[in-house]
């Protein structure tokens, strides 16, 4: 044979050998792969995979600086980093790591909570819109932008349950409601992760922070929770598993103990629950350092113990403190944590790189015309614009003079037959703030000041010559001081109307900002008395990061929106519904007390014995002497600039058995002048059961619009799982017996009501 044919031959032999290699290694599942480099890692490779460092260029939390952080990347003793956004910044280290011996990619980590380049609504604040189509779109735009950025990883969203709002992270949630909670998850997890991992504008979501997190003692952050695991399995659990269900990524495990054991080392609630019953296949991270933090907690003696720990309860990567990458490899020589323990934790980790497209191009997210493209995205800003509207609750808007001040006309404020523009004052801290719109847990980018409206410069730009702004700040946010009353008060005086904007600085509410007073910071409140005597009409706008306490203005200021902290168009969305471009839609999702010795209060509290019906009833009754046994403003409330009216309830069946269903019908009317949506909730009683059942809970809700004069039948369904519990064998059941169906606007404010009955299990 020749040569130049034998040359052929072998090449042809070779090209052919190597696409047989590729078809198979491409026929390979995900599975498949991870396995593959499981068996090529030595022992340290695979605890470096468990260990995840700050990023040094911002922090979440105490920084611990490592002088060989990049070494370490180098030798593949690092599978994450948090805290390093930006294609330059992630590229950088990505290549550090393609560096290491099985070029293993790096996960790059962020906290998300309510956007990245574009900041929404705060979550609490958008949990108030009900509304989970725009809930998920917030989430998915997020992604998008975080993704364009060079992130795979939010630590988002918060799906703890809250019902103290002394707890400053709170504003990260959903609320104090399970069933609400649960769909908000949902809808988070779907839009982090968009259509799938894999796809350059996903990213992964973590559901945190499991578990019973917000029910810490005394609403303080970071501590003890001690509860039943009826509770636990019934309140606080099923947010997280409708995340899981939803397909979430990763879950990060809490700073608090649960029932005496921290959460970072609960074998019941990751092994037995979240890998067990739930079969979840995604991977637990730490919060941050909270593996380390078992020693203050008196449940690990050292780093080792600790490091032993955690890992054996299943905890798969350790954030910042350093124990397990430390410690593991002496624990797995000395028969103390299982290759298997360190080899399930690992595989985890490889699947989600794999899905994630980065083994087969590390810098896959690292596209600068993707990043710049999504640096000043105005369709984003819109939707953000849209979405902060729907946020906004309306609290208060009575008659004044026989009209109500909302929304605005400025033909009403000046008086008809006026030739002069209309006059308004706009009093408060927060008129003129930029930052505060942002609210807790956002990027400070350095343009925010030309990218962020204070309110007074959106009214500025909508009003321009139409009428006269008068302006006073009054007071700061929090001191003590009043040398500002009589400018307030001067230009109250000059004035038509008066809009003030009081509240919360962003950095009032959030992680380690809990609180034991919830009044109005500050002489904010006294303020509100001052301008009010002037007699002119008061509108109140209220920022804030979660329910604050302003008794005296809820009685006598005659019109109040609660603004959160909207974002980035924030301002802009309050003068839309302040001239009624958009009709108020916000429902509360989470009880405002009327005193801080009231909390926790809830909607959907057990009955006692000795239940009281009302506040007159005080004699032998669970109920304070000295307080309302109600709230100031329920879980549920909202108002509206126009009205609906319920009716026609009908049910299709009033006994069923439990493969059987109800069909629940009726009939929603805009019975007022303004085109406007409603949140039609239902509520379900379990009048009798084998344990105390709750006065009521929401079991489906769903928002709806209508024109002036529109109405529509609306249908739900009743089954089996809307009735069922957890009985005291922790057994998921729906018991025969009678049910109370309960149909309104607010959970005070019930418009229809029936019953009918289960009677039978199965």
């Amino acid at each position: 044979m020749k040569r130049s044919s034998f040359i052929l031959l072998h090449t042809c032999l070779t090209v052919l050998f190597f696409s047989c290699f590729l078809c198979s290694a491409q026929r390979k599942t995900i599975d498949q792969k991870v396995d593959s480099v499981l068996r090529l890692m030595t022992l340290d490779e695979k605890i470096g995979q468990m260990n995840q460092y700050n990023g040094d260029w911002d922090a979440t939390g105490p920084i611990t600086k490592d002088g060989d952080k990049q070494n370490q990347v180098k030798k593949g003793m690092l599978g994450s980093m948090l805290n390093v956004t930006g294609v330059d910044h992630t590229r950088t280290l990505q290549e550090l790591a393609m560096q290491s011996r099985l070029k293993i990619p790096l996960l790059f980590g962020q906290d998300i909570i309510h956007g990245y380049r574009t900041i929404f609504p705060i979550p609490l604040a958008e949990a108030a819109s009900w509304d989970l189509d725009a809930i998920e779109q917030s989430s998915r735009i997020a992604a998008i932008e975080a993704a364009a950025a060079g992130i795979h990883w939010t630590f988002a969203p918060m799906v703890d349950i809250a019902r103290d709002p002394r707890w400053g992270r709170v504003m990260e949630g959903a609320g104090e409601d399970t069933y609400l909670g649960s769909m908000i998850a949902r809808a988070r997890v779907k839009g982090f992760q968009g259509k799938g991992l894999g796809n350059t504008d996903a990213i992964m979501a973590c559901a945190k922070h499991f578990a019973a997190y917000g029910a810490a003692v005394g609403g303080r952050d970071y501590n003890s929770v001690d509860m039943s695991l009826r509770q636990l399995h019934e309140i606080y659990l099923p947010p997280f598993k409708s995340a899981a269900d939803a397909g979430a990524a990763t879950f990060m495990n809490s700073f608090n103990d649960l029932n005496g054991i921290p959460a970072t080392g609960n074998r019941y609630l990751q092994r037995d629950i979240l890998k067990g019953q739930w079969k979840f296949k995604g991977f637990v991270v730490s919060d941050w350092g909270s593996v380390g933090e078992m020693i203050q907690h008196g449940y690990a003696k050292n780093n080792y113990e600790a490091a032993k720990l955690a890992a054996n309860a299943g905890s798969d990567m350790d954030m910042e403190s350093r124990s397990y990458i430390q410690n593991l490899a002496k624990l797995v020589k000395e028969g103390k944590v299982s290759t298997n323990v360190i080899d399930d934790a690992v595989r985890r980790i490889l699947k989600k790189k794999f899905e994630m497209g980065l083994f087969d191009d590390p810098f896959r997210f690292c596209n600068e015309e993707r990043e710049k493209a999504q640096w000043n995205n105005e369709i984003n800003l819109k939707i953000e614009r849209e979405i902060a509207r729907k946020s906004i609750v309306l609290l208060k808007n009575d008659l004044v003079q026989g009209s109500r001040l909302l929304p605005l006309q400025l033909s009403r404020i000046k008086g008809q037959q006026s030739s002069e523009p209309a006059k308004i004052a706009f009093i408060g801290p927060l008129v003129k703030s930029i930052k505060d719109h942002l609210g807790f847990w956002s990027y400070d980018w350095p343009d925010d000041t030309a990218r962020v409206s204070s309110l007074w410069d959106a009214f500025e730009h909508r009003l321009q010559s139409q009428a006269k702004m008068f302006y006073a700040k009054g007071c700061n946010i929090a001191d003590t001081s009043r040398a500002g009353f009589a400018e307030a008060v001067d230009a109250a005086s000059q004035s038509n109307i008066i809009i003030m904007y009081v509240g919360e600085a962003r950095d009032m509410t959030g992680e380690a900002k809990s609180k034991s007073n919830l009044h109005l910071p500050g002489v904010q409140e006294e303020l509100i008395k001052a301008v009010m005597a002037t007699g002119k009409p008061v509108i109140l706008l209220i920022g804030a990061g979660r329910p604050l306490i302003f008794n005296w203005a809820a009685d006598n200021v005659s019109a109040i929106l609660y603004t959160w902290w909207l974002g980035t168009r924030g301002a802009e969305a309050i003068a839309d519904v302040l001239f009624g471009d958009y009709d108020p839609s916000g429902k509360l999702p989470i009880s405002f007390p009327r005193e801080e010795g009231q909390i926790p209060i809830y909607y959907n509290h057990y009955n006692t014995g000795r239940p009281a019906t009302s506040d007159s009833d005080r004699f032998y009754r669970s109920s304070y002497l000295d307080l309302s046994i109600y709230p100031k403003y329920e879980f549920g409330y909202g108002l509206s600039y126009t009205t609906f009216q319920y009716s026609d309830l009908k049910l299709s069946k009033k006994r069923i058995k439990a493969n059987e269903k109800i069909d629940v019908s009726l009939q929603l009317s805009n019975t007022g002048s303004y085109a406007g949506e409603e949140v039609v909730q239902l509520y379900l009683q379990d009048r009798f059961g084998s344990v105390v059942r709750p006065v009521k809970e929401l079991k489906d809700f769903q928002k709806i619009n209508l024109k002036p004069g529109e109405s529509k039948i609306i249908h739900f369904t009743i089954d089996k799982e809307k009735l069922s519990f957890f009985n005291d064998q922790l057994r998921w059941v729906a018991e025969p017996g009678e049910f109370v169906l309960m149909i309104g606007s607010s959970s005070k404010d019930i418009r229809l009501k029936d019953e009918f009955e289960l009677v039978s299990r199965e």
